[in-house]
């Protein structure tokens, strides 16, 4: 059946977006997570992914024109297949020109019903699932803060959501009475699914309810949804319980904490109970996890602490056994794109050594003088940025029947988190001293690291940088990260011999492995981009001037 794409919800104060660009036109085939258009929200200009495969049915909004949140932008199904019940449904209005068509439409009179839209009664509002990455076509509520009938604010965290990038808060701007949970902790909703409504205590709210759950509200058929609202509210009370007396302990021996505190906690393998809260009444929050430095432990605990890991049990001596970890939305996505780039994207490898000497000196005459501390890889964020600027062919997508060459250079820089891979973003880095670069990463591992990160941070990437140096590693490669064309490698600097004159003496070498996407990237385009990264890197002075 087909599906109407709508205007998503891309920060948090947006009410409408413009679109920018349409990358695809009607009668295109299409496949889930293709880039339909470019939107222009009031914080930036992001990608509109697609989230179905078939054909490109219809365009409701022209290139240049902008449309509410939840507006219809297109609709997406079979080839031929008639959608127009669907605008009906969705426009909430009755189809033009209906009249003549009255006599055909007479024996179907089930679909014109179930497209009646139902509006919410005055005074409540709906909050829906937010797109919280660039990636993101659905998200799982962890836990729900508040619960039915629970009085909220504007500024209330109602629920934590992870996301393919991380779990964030989810706050629902609207003041009143919680009057309805959608979706139970636990259990994922779509991009602009209803999770929840607010409103003045008492409003009845059901009819709203059962056109969302049979799809009228949406033009869609009716779908696999949560309980009604009777139903929800059990469960949601049964969730929320723990969460209101989950850490800092207590006189009855419970102890409270912030559902991502708890959440962070589990994945730290912290014993929350040994928490001290620096919240409200001593509740426990993402900082005092953040900051938690556990004391002495056994020695199991320690070694398993010292290798960067949590302590595994295992089995007696002679039994098997195992553990199933489910995934997390961040590594089901992580998986998803680096597999889709793995196997379309034809890659191929460039190495090269680089005499780390000079950047050694370089960086730590810089750091007498830089008001933030610059690293090694700081200095390969700038070089990289510079290199690129000089080979604009590195700097570009393939797009399927063209290549976009960027004219911005915005360095995403990989980093590990306990759920996955993130890429916060360092935007117009060649344009940054490094100075400024090296506090636009500090600031953004700092997000990344409490999960505080906005889509704009982590998305928008034109080349990608990873570094398993700091690790002591001293070459790999990398996957590319889409939508980019190539993705930097970056291994240890270590000491060498090598022969000096009559004798022999001692250089520090780092060596970088180029991964290109050989569709818009050409093995001779690689290998100048890195002699000009090697130029830059073994002369720093030159990334100065």
């Amino acid at each position: 059946m087909a599906e109407v794409i709508r205007m998503p919800l891309m920060s948090d104060t947006m009410t409408e977006g413009v679109i920018a660009e349409w990358h695809k036109k009607v009668g295109d085939k299409v496949k889930a997570g293709d880039v339909l258009a470019d939107v222009e929200t009031d914080k930036a200009t992001m990608e509109l992914e697609n989230y179905v495969d078939g054909t490109l049915l219809y365009i409701g909004v022209e290139k240049g024109k902008a449309a509410k949140v939840d507006g219809v932008l297109a609709v997406v199904g079979k080839e031929g297949e008639d959608y127009k019940s669907l605008l009906d449904g969705a426009n909430g209005a009755a189809p033009k020109a209906a009249a003549p068509a009255a006599p055909a439409a007479a024996p179907t009179p089930a679909p014109a019903a179930a497209s009646a839209k139902v509006a919410l009664p005055a005074g409540a509002k709906e909050i829906r699932m937010p797109l919280l990455s660039d990636t993101m076509t659905e998200g799982k509520i962890v836990s729900w803060n508040k619960k039915v009938g629970d009085v909220v604010k504007a500024d209330d965290v109602l629920a934590d959501v992870e996301t393919d990038k991380a779990t964030m808060e989810v706050v629902g701007y609207e003041e009143g009475t919680l009057l309805y949970i959608g979706v139970q902790a636990g259990e994922a909703a779509k991009i602009n699914g209803l999770i929840a409504i607010v409103g003045k205590a008492g409003t009845d709210i059901s009819a709203f309810v059962a056109a969302e759950k049979s799809g009228a509200n949406s033009g869609a058929a009716p779908a696999a949804t949560t309980a009604p609202v009777a139903t929800t509210t059990a469960p949601a009370a049964t969730t929320t319980a723990p969460v209101n007396n989950v850490a800092a302990a207590s006189s009855n021996g419970r102890v409270i904490a912030s559902p991502l505190a708890k959440k962070l906690a589990s994945d730290k393998g912290i014993d929350i109970s040994k928490v001290s809260g620096t919240g409200d009444g001593g509740r426990i929050t993402k900082k005092d996890i953040d900051g938690y430095v556990p004391s002495a432990t056994p020695a199991a605990t320690t070694a398993a602490a010292s290798s960067g890991g949590t302590a595994r049990a295992f089995t007696a001596s002679g039994q098997e056994g195992h553990t199933d970890v489910q995934l997390t939305q961040m590594r089901k996505v992580i998986a998803k794109r680096l597999s889709e780039s793995k196997f379309s994207a034809p890659h191929f490898y460039l190495t090269v050594e680089i005499n780390m000497d000079n950047a050694i000196t370089s960086r730590a005459a810089i750091n007498e003088v830089s008001p933030v501390k610059v690293s090694f890889n700081d200095m390969i964020i700038k070089a990289s940025a510079m290199a690129l600027r000089l080979h604009p062919d590195v700097n570009s997508s393939w797009m399927g029947d063209f290549i976009r060459q960027n004219h911005h250079i915005h360095i995403g820089s990989a980093l590990a988190l306990p759920e996955g891979l993130i890429v916060p973003v360092i935007r117009f880095a060649d344009q940054k001293s490094l100075s400024q670069i090296a506090g636009d990463a500090k600031d953004l591992y700092k997000k990344a690291k409490d999960k505080k990160l906005q889509p704009a941070e982590f998305s928008g990437n034109t080349f990608t940088i990873s570094n398993l140096g700091m690790m002591g590693i001293e070459e790999f490669t990398a996957i590319i990260n889409p939508p980019d064309s190539a993705i930097l490698a970056v291994g240890s600097i270590k000491e060498v011999v090598v022969k000096k004159g009559e004798g022999f003496g001692v250089i520090n070498v780092m060596k970088l492995t180029l991964s290109c996407d050989h569709r818009s990237v050409d093995g001779a385009v690689g290998a100048s981009f890195l002699q000009t990264l090697k130029k830059l890197l073994e002369n720093p002075v030159t990334m100065l001037a």
